[in-house]
């Protein structure tokens, strides 16, 4: 194909190219945004294999949430608090956390901080609670662990 007609109709169809750089830039960061972040994110089922590997699990759903079912010994803390509470977290700085709320949105933003903030193994179970569900995985309900 001749470069001058590619040059041409992309003048002239300027709004599809734009559209095709947007649909290929949301492309690469699906893929590779989590670890650009400092992060990954995993399955309900490789979370499953986090936490028998001894992850530490944290649930930043709100205190409500947190008590209608959580994941087992996962501690609360609501992402909306998790700056202040950073240092009680400091001792798991170099173990693999498995973050999680409802959806993965929160948890998302949570790793992140987590990831700015020097943890090195931090986690997000994609899709949250609800995945977790959707994979028939059982959750605990019982007090809030501090």
């Amino acid at each position: 194909m001749d470069l001058a007609l590619l040059g041409e109709f992309a003048q002239q169809q300027w709004l599809l190219f734009f559209s095709l750089f947007i649909i290929i830039f949301m492309i690469i960061q699906s893929y590779f945004g989590d670890k650009m972040a400092g992060y990954a994110s995993v399955s309900p089922e490789q979370a499953v294999r986090l936490i028998n590997d001894g992850a530490f699990v944290l649930d930043v759903r709100s205190v409500d949430e947190y008590r209608t079912g959580h994941l087992s010994n996962a501690k609360n803390i609501p992402v909306s608090d998790l700056m202040q509470k950073l240092e009680s977290l400091s001792a798991h700085k170099t173990d693999t956390v498995l973050v999680y709320c409802e959806t993965g949105v929160r948890s998302a933003r949570a790793c992140g901080m987590l990831a700015k903030a020097g943890f090195e193994k931090a986690h997000n179970l994609s899709g949250g609670v609800v995945a977790w569900k959707s994979s028939n995985l059982p959750l605990a309900k019982y007090g809030r662990k501090k």
